[in-house]
C-alpha cells in the first residue's frame, strides 16, 4: 500500500490509513501536499491584507478555501493532460491518474466537483472580484502544456499562483492600481525563483523525456539565477510599499522575508536538488512573513 503513495508527500501516515480510492483521490488533489495551497493562499492573504481593512477572517477563510479547492481542481487537471509525461519521471510515476488506478473520466468528475467548491466561495466576494477570479481560468487551463512548448513554465506559473493578490485587493478596494501591480511583479518572480528551486528535482527525468524548465534552463547558474528572481521580487514589492505608503519604516517590514529568502539562496544544494524540496516548503514561512509585512503597511 506505500508504495502507491508519491515520494514527495508530507502526510505518508494519514494517506496510508485511507481507504483506496480516498486515498487515491486526496492525492490526485494534493491534499497530502498542503505546501501548494499555502503557496496559492498567501498572495490572496497579501492582497486583503494590503488593502488595508484590518484583518478580515471571513474573506480570508473564504480565500483558504477556494486555495485548497482550486490548487486541487488545478492539480487534477494537470494529471489528466499530463499523463503519459509523468508516467516517464520516477517522482511522478506513481500519481494515480499515471499509474491508472484513477480512471480519466473519475478524475474529471472529482475535477468538477472541487470546481463546485471554488464557484462557492466565487459567489462569496463582491462582483469586481468575480471578475478578477474568472480572469485566471485560461491561465490555468494553459500552464500544463508551458512545459511543453518553453524553457520558463515558471513564469506562466508565476502569472497563475499571484493571481489571487488582485483578487484579494479588489475584493476590498478598486484604486492604487500601481501599488498592486508592482507587488504583483514581485510576486510572480518570487514564484518563478521558488519553483526553480522545485524543478531541480526533476532535472535528469526532465532532460531525459524532453520536459523544459527553469532549472534547466539556467544548468550551473541556478543558485545565481534564483538570487536575482528573489532580489527583483523584494525590490519590487519594496516599490509597491513605497508607492502605497512612502515611508522607509513601511520598507523595514520587508526585511524578515528578504533574510529568508536569501538563507534559501546560499544554502541551497544546487548540483542534484538535495535539499531542494526543503528549500521549496520553506517558502510557506516566506508567504508568512511577507504577509505580516502587508499588514502593517496596510493597517498600521
Amino acid at each position: 500500500m506505500d508504495e502507491q503513495i508519491v515520494p514527495d508527500s508530507e502526510h505518508r501516515g494519514i494517506i496510508a490509513r485511507l481507504p483506496q480510492l480516498p486515498r487515491d483521490l486526496a492525492q490526485l488533489a494534493r491534499f497530502d501536499r498542503p505546501i501548494g495551497w499555502w503557496l496559492l493562499f498567501w498572495p490572496c492573504l497579501w492582497g486583503v491584507w494590503l488593502a488595508g481593512a484590518g484583518l478580515q477572517w471571513q474573506l480570508a477563510a473564504w480565500l483558504l478555501l477556494g486555495s485548497i479547492a482550486m490548487r486541487g481542481a488545478g492539480c487534477v487537471y494537470n494529471d489528466i493532460v499530463d499523463a503519459d509525461l509523468d508516467r516517464k519521471v520516477a517522482r511522478t510515476a506513481l500519481r494515480p491518474v499515471a499509474s491508472g488506478r484513477v480512471s480519466r473520466k473519475l478524475a474529471w468528475g472529482w475535477l468538477l466537483a472541487l470546481c463546485l467548491i471554488g464557484l462557492i466561495v466565487l459567489l462569496q466576494l463582491r462582483l469586481e472580484a468575480q471578475a478578477v477570479a474568472l480572469g485566471s481560468l485560461a491561465l490555468v487551463a494553459a500552464y500544463p502544456f508551458m512545459k511543453r512548448i518553453t524553457w520558463w513554465p515558471q513564469a506562466w506559473l508565476g502569472l497563475v499562483f499571484s493571481w489571487g493578490l488582485p483578487v484579494g485587493w479588489v475584493a476590498l478596494r478598486g484604486d492604487n492600481w500601481d501599488a498592486l501591480a508592482a507587488v504583483y511583479a514581485g510576486t510572480i518572480l518570487w514564484i518563478i525563483g521558488y519553483d526553480t528551486i522545485y524543478a531541480l528535482q526533476d532535472r535528469k527525468d526532465d532532460a531525459l523525456v524532453g520536459i523544459r524548465s527553469s532549472a534547466l534552463r539556467l544548468g550551473e547558474r541556478v543558485r545565481s539565477g534564483t538570487a536575482l528572481f528573489y532580489v527583483l521580487a523584494v525590490a519590487l514589492w519594496g516599490l509597491g510599499f513605497w508607492l502605497y505608503r512612502p515611508d522607509w519604516i513601511a520598507l523595514l517590514t520587508l526585511l524578515p522575508v528578504a533574510v529568508h529568502l536569501a538563507w534559501q539562496v546560499v544554502t541551497l544544494d544546487s548540483g542534484d536538488g538535495g535539499n531542494a524540496l526543503e528549500r521549496f516548503r520553506s517558502n510557506r514561512l516566506a508567504g508568512a512573513l511577507m504577509a505580516a509585512a502587508c499588514f502593517v503597511v496596510g493597517n498600521a
